[in-house]
Order: C-alpha cells, then structure tokens, then sequence
C-alpha cells in the first residue's frame, strides 16, 4: 500500500514537473518570439529609409544619365565633339562612383538593369562619337545621340526606372 502512495506522489511530482517544465519553455518562446520581433521592428524602423533613400537616389541617377538630360546639361560647355564624349562619360562615371553603395539597399536584378541603363547609355555616346568623329562642333554629335535615341523610341534608362518603381511599390 505504501509503494502505492510513493508511485502516485511520485508520478504526480513528475507530471507537476512536466507542466511547469512546459509552461517555463511557453513562456520563455513567447519572450524570445517578442524579442525577435522588436528586433525585426527596429531593423525595419532603421532600413527602410536608408532603402528609400538608395531607391531616390538611383532613380534621379537615371534620371540624370539620360541622353536627353546631360546633352542638356552639358552640351555648352564642349568645344568639339570628342571633348563632348569626354565630358558626358566623365560625367556618368563619377554618377555611378557617388551612387554604387545604393546596391546595399537595393535589389540585386533592379542593380542590373541600372547597370545595364548605363553601359546602354555609354554604349549609345560612343557609337554616336564613332560616326560623327573628334573634331566635329559638339551640336553634331548632340544630334546624333538625339537619333539614336529617336530610333530606339526608348529612353536606355526607362526600363531600369520601371523595374525601381515596381520594387518601390512592392516595399508599400
């Protein structure tokens, strides 16, 4: 009778124990869960402007490696064409050297395609650069970036200034 007693307290001591085992390991995932989300929260609360911010600034550097835009930009400031080319490329590559760490915040394929924009773009001045030659006025090889880009009816960084507005929508 008295083995009775000791297996029933001792069975009901190991079944107490579970429960406050189970509940202690409940709680505790609860507080790690909560931890993690504030953690998760704080990260977001600090990134999601700095991604903002790297998508701004991509955009306004497509926007400014447009043809269009730094023709008008610094087209007046040329004496030949080739010192036009010179200027322009000078111009996208320090750009893209004041904007590469934007690839932190950004996707991997939208990075592509603003690298690809503006190979495209430099693709398109030295083309135009090739046909119209060094010493030519600058208005000349204006002109011919100008048909280039007509005949592709497509602006080399319109595709990329898509693929960035999508993602941005995607973060809202």
């Amino acid at each position: 009778m008295e083995y009775i007693w000791v297996l029933t307290i001792l069975i009901l001591g190991v079944i107490v124990t579970f429960g406050i085992y189970l509940t202690i390991t409940t709680v505790a995932n609860k507080i790690f869960e909560k931890q993690r989300w504030d953690i998760r929260s704080k990260n977001i609360e600090i990134t999601l402007p700095l991604r903002l911010q790297a998508y701004e600034r991509m955009c306004l550097f497509l926007e400014r490696i447009t043809p269009n835009n730094l023709l008008l930009r610094l087209a007046p400031s040329a004496m030949s064409s080739l010192e036009l080319q010179q200027i322009i490329l000078h111009e996208i590559r320090e750009e893209y050297n004041h904007n590469v760490a934007q690839q932190l915040y950004i996707s991997s394929h939208a990075w592509e395609q603003i690298v690809n924009a503006m190979n495209e773009t430099v693709a398109v001045i030295n083309q135009a650069a090739a046909e119209v030659g060094g010493e030519n006025p600058p208005a000349d090889l204006a002109k011919k970036i100008f048909s280039y880009v007509i005949d592709k009816e497509v602006q080399p960084t319109t595709h990329a200034l898509k693929v960035l507005k999508e993602e941005i929508r995607n973060v809202f």
